[in-house]
């Protein structure tokens, strides 16, 4: 598979489309309001960064507890039931008057639900698509995501000044409602993908299964840790600039959008390994620019050009699933989902403490150059080379260097 036409005539991958970018839309523009609801209510830039990214960090929860239960769940029925819990908790982070701990209570508790549908929905695409097909699909939903993370931030800076924070989290909290709906009503009725009834000790024997392979491990690091820290710099964009922290965010979307066009659609199989390395090193190395911290117009060029470094992560998704057991897909891609947004969590925590001991433009250098270390770090362990997905009892292998990934 590798048009777009033949994406599109896919069964079920329309509404999941549909679906995913009514989510995404209004959980950028819940956290734009979240992050400067707080920041003028405490003028902390560790609180700011906490609110837009630090409800991830309750991802860890969902994918120790509740992560068995992303292959043994009818996909239409659990992705509208989360969509509904993310609404309804939305809308109570809206309600005025509400205590700042209350509200990070709340956001603590929707990340576990959170981290369920990351799992559900990234699995059921792998099911929809054949394997070949799984990075154009993926990158197909990851352009969607830039494209309306352009429009969220916008939106939701315009939300936010016409009808106040709390005016753009009700909106945020219609749109998962809509998405709700869409998830009901457009997708068919599928199985579950594994047998058994979900629970703590079936989540943390997959978890321990899929951490015990060296070539999965190095992958699920690769995906995580760079990542985390980058997503560190960018919770420091409302600290840095207050009155155009959306620009930024835009700026940051529209250069994943075209990472994920160019690898997604043009790289041909041949090259996808050796880019890996050279686009997680772009993620981060224009960041340092902010040592001098730059204006506007050179911000924005920097952040551009770094976003387009996360189309690695669609190289190494492509890779896990190479490595992993059909039946483990789901869960294997929810704790890939809820493992990064976990540390997207701890990024910005770490962003945050660090730039109120000094400043914003500091952390973000230190992050970044954090990120290149990792990356460094972990090059040797992702060298390329063929790669057999492991039986349900065994660990995967990793061949020689030099060959290509079977897809």
């Amino acid at each position: 598979m590798r048009t777009y036409g033949q994406l599109l005539r896919t069964a079920g991958f329309t509404p999941l489309f549909v679906a995913t970018s009514v989510q995404v839309t209004a959980s950028t523009t819940s956290g734009l309001a979240l992050g400067v609801l707080v920041y003028a209510t405490t003028r902390s830039p560790l609180l700011a960064a906490l609110s837009m990214f630090g409800p991830s960090l309750a991802q860890v929860a969902g994918a120790t507890v509740l992560l068995s239960a992303a292959d043994r769940l009818p996909p239409r029925a659990a992705l509208a039931g989360i969509a509904a819990v993310l609404g309804l908790g939305t809308a109570v982070l809206a309600v005025p008057g509400l205590p700042v701990w209350a509200l990070f209570a709340v956001l603590l508790g929707l990340g576990p639900v959170a981290s369920l549908g990351g799992g559900v929905r990234w699995g059921l695409l792998n099911e929809l698509l054949p394997r070949e097909g799984y990075l154009l699909g993926r990158s197909v939903m990851n352009m969607a995501m830039g494209v309306v993370q352009i429009a969220g931030f916008a939106g939701g800076g315009a939300l936010v000044a016409a009808l106040s924070p709390r005016g753009a989290l009700l909106a945020a909290a219609a749109l998962h409602l809509a998405e709700a709906a869409v998830l009901r009503y457009g997708l068919g009725h599928r199985p579950p993908r594994a047998a058994g009834r979900p629970s703590v000790a079936a989540t943390w024997r997959a978890n321990v299964l899929l951490w015990s392979s060296a070539p999965r491990r190095h992958v699920y690091l690769a995906l995580w840790v760079p990542n985390g820290l980058i997503v560190g710099c960018e919770s420091l964009f409302v600290p840095y600039a207050p009155e155009h922290a959306g620009v930024l965010f835009a700026a940051g979307a529209a250069g994943m959008l075209a990472g994920d066009v160019v690898v997604g659609r043009f790289v041909p199989a041949s090259w996808r390994e050796r880019l890996g390395s050279p686009l997680r090193l772009l993620l981060a190395v224009p960041y340092l620019a902010f040592a001098l911290e730059p204006g506007l117009p050179v911000a924005v060029a920097v952040v551009a050009s770094a976003s387009t470094g996360y189309a690695a992560s669609l190289l190494l998704q492509e890779r896990l699933m190479a490595l992993t057991p059909e039946e483990m897909g789901g869960h294997a891609l929810g704790l890939h989902s809820a493992g990064m947004l976990t540390l997207q969590g701890v990024g910005a925590a770490l962003a945050g403490a660090l730039a109120q001991l000094t400043s914003a433009a500091t952390a973000m250098t230190a992050m970044a150059a954090a990120s290149v270390a990792v990356t460094l770090a972990l090059a040797r362990g992702l060298r390329p080379g063929p790669v057999t997905a492991a039986p349900a009892g065994g660990p995967a292998r990793a061949g020689a260097r030099g060959a290509s990934p079977r897809p």
